[in-house]
């Protein structure tokens, strides 16, 4: 196992190469003054949009606006902006938070762009089940000039990254988080949870995008509105350290950040790359995944879907993903003091594994076997962080009356000393948001974090079901649909069988799933984006003279919701 975490983190470390980083912002930065900061018609117009006003049977499509953002949000708004917050800040400290403001403000314009190609190039010979998506715009555009193979070849490899990113970001880091989060809080099983939300998402895909569109236009704001209801009220309790962590996250975005407790330090590249990771992670920008759950509303106006789409990194990121940040900073569980004291710390020993720290007694009798630990060691220079010091991971195990803890080996070339009077209980992604709602009032996380974070997994999973069956039917045709499905859902199975167990493992496995379809897509928006722009501007101009104005009335919140405002 050790040796696959080790393959997993030099594959994540050339994908996520600081170039790769450079790339993203580079385009953000490029659609942003060529739609002329379009950030402004997606929080302007795209409310009305989705409000219903422009709505209209008639048009092709399957699902109204307000159900395709809803679906694509579902797939955004997860566990990433509860666990993934918490991972960023956890590994690269609160500098990790800028510049996933950065990328999500850059994002609408990205959104943007990609979605109104694959609305542009979506295929509507059966205008009540369309398919759209990176694959089919690379597909079709090269095909009108003349370099079909070339347009298919694209089109194929998009659709393996993104069935890559399906089976990791989209669907085992969601299930593992929420495996680990009802393990520790109700000592149930991982795969117990695994095999229970493998039949509440199969239950609901096998019913297709319009059922998808329903279950997300209900719980997306549900479940939204709670937690950010319970996020006011933890950050009205400490409202004095807000100003003074906006403080600490701009001033740690360019400087580096010290070790304190459980944070082992921070340099501001380390910020800037796993704040990126995290942003790009959690809002989609540049993946391509979400264009295909756009290219199922019902327009006959490419840019007014991708205007809507616009609204999705702010949503994700600048509102819901600030929250968690400002609920962990604010509460100090991201660099809490040692969560258990020990009389001696542990000393190492050199054995063909590496260094080998000794078996540590831990009292108490709150823990049970398996249990995970962190210890903090001065070692060799840490070059993520700046500093010298590392982590160790620790398993509890039962002895005798008591528990101890079998520490994992160490490779250094220095003698590794432990640092401090004691020990961290391994708080990893989301159950680290969930402790620091409990430091304000106890059993919050618990029950809030829990029940969040079924909704939000179970929500992303659901949308990103669908993007991996678009790709197999892009690839395989209609009859791959129910095998695909069969085999999504036993990944969600997997995922809680204990082959993940730390923050950086699951860091790698999402690392890998995102980037390999961002090597994938930005080219496309790269070749094409022009025409995603003259038909964002022409849209705009139209919109700005009158010659286009709201068809009717809004609908009413129920039609909304359910779709029946789009019903023939």
């Amino acid at each position: 196992m050790a040796e696959f975490s080790a393959l997993l983190a030099t594959i994540n470390s050339i994908l996520w190469h600081e170039y790769v980083l450079y790339a993203i912002v580079g385009t953000g930065i490029v659609f942003t003054f060529w739609s002329g900061f379009s950030q402004y018609q997606a929080l302007t117009h795209g409310p009305a949009v989705i409000r219903g006003v422009y709505d209209n049977p008639d048009d092709p499509g399957a699902i109204n606006h307000f159900q395709a953002l809803s679906a694509a949000l579902s797939a955004t708004v997860g566990l990433g902006n509860i666990g993934g917050v918490a991972l960023a800040i956890t590994l690269g400290g609160p500098g990790a938070v800028f510049w996933m403001w950065v990328i999500g403000l850059l994002g609408m314009a990205i959104k943007l762009t990609e979605v109104t190609l694959s609305m542009l190039y979506r295929n509507t010979d059966d205008p009540d089940n369309p398919h759209g998506g990176p694959m089919w715009v690379a597909h079709k555009a090269l095909e009108r000039k003349g370099l079909p193979r070339l347009g298919r070849a694209i089109g194929v490899i998009f659709c393996v990254t993104l069935l890559v990113s399906t089976a990791t970001g989209g669907n085992m880091f969601q299930a593992w988080n929420v495996g680990e989060l009802t393990q520790e809080y109700f000592s149930i099983p991982s795969w117990i949870t695994g095999i229970v939300l493998a039949l509440i998402v199969g239950s609901v895909i096998l019913g297709g995008i319009k059922r998808i569109g329903r279950v997300a236009a209900t719980l997306v704001p549900l479940m939204v509105v709670m937690y950010l209801g319970a996020g006011f009220y933890v950050l009205a309790l400490n409202i004095g350290e807000i100003p003074g962590i906006f403080v600490l996250i701009f001033k740690s975005a360019f400087a580096p950040t010290e070790a304190a407790g459980a944070f082992i330090g921070g340099s501001a590249a380390s910020a800037f790359l796993f704040g990126l990771k995290r942003a790009v992670f959690s809002n989609e920008a540049g993946q391509g995944s979400s264009p295909i759950a756009h290219a199922a509303a019902k327009t006959d106006e490419p840019a007014r879907e991708g205007i809507v789409a616009g609204l999705e990194p702010f949503i994700d990121t600048i509102v819901v993903c600030t929250f968690t940040a400002l609920i962990i900073l604010s509460t100090g569980i991201w660099n809490r003091a040692p969560d258990v004291d020990l009389q001696s710390m542990p000393t190492a020993v050199q054995t063909q594994e590496g260094w080998q720290f000794s078996q540590s007694a831990v009292p108490g009798d709150d823990w049970a076997t398996n249990d995970r630990v962190m210890l903090v060691v001065a070692a060799h220079p840490n070059e993520t962080t700046g500093t010298a010091l590392h982590r160790v991971e620790g398993i509890v195990a039962a002895s005798a009356d008591s528990y101890v803890i079998n520490w994992v080996p160490f490779a250094t070339p220095s003698i590794p000393t432990a640092v401090g009077d004691g020990i961290y209980r391994t708080y990893v992604g989301a159950t680290l948001t969930a402790k620091a709602f409990d430091s304000v009032t106890p059993g919050l996380g618990k029950w809030l974090i829990s029940i969040a974070a079924w909704l939000f997994a179970i929500s992303t999973m659901i949308s990103w079901s669908y993007y991996g069956e678009q790709g197999m039917v892009y690839l395989a045709g209609d009859k791959s649909v129910r095998p695909y499905k069969i085999v999504y859902c036993l990944l969600i199975v997997v995922a809680t069988l204990g082959f993940i167990k730390t923050d950086a493992d699951l860091d790698n496995i999402t690392g890998i799933g995102t980037a390999v379809m961002l090597f994938a897509n930005i080219p496309i928006c790269w070749f094409f984006g022009h025409q995603a722009m003259k038909a964002y501007k022409d849209y705009v101009r139209r919109l700005k003279s009158g010659r286009m104005g709201p068809g009717h009335p809004p609908p009413s919140l129920n039609d909304l919701l359910s779709g029946r405002d789009v019903q023939k």
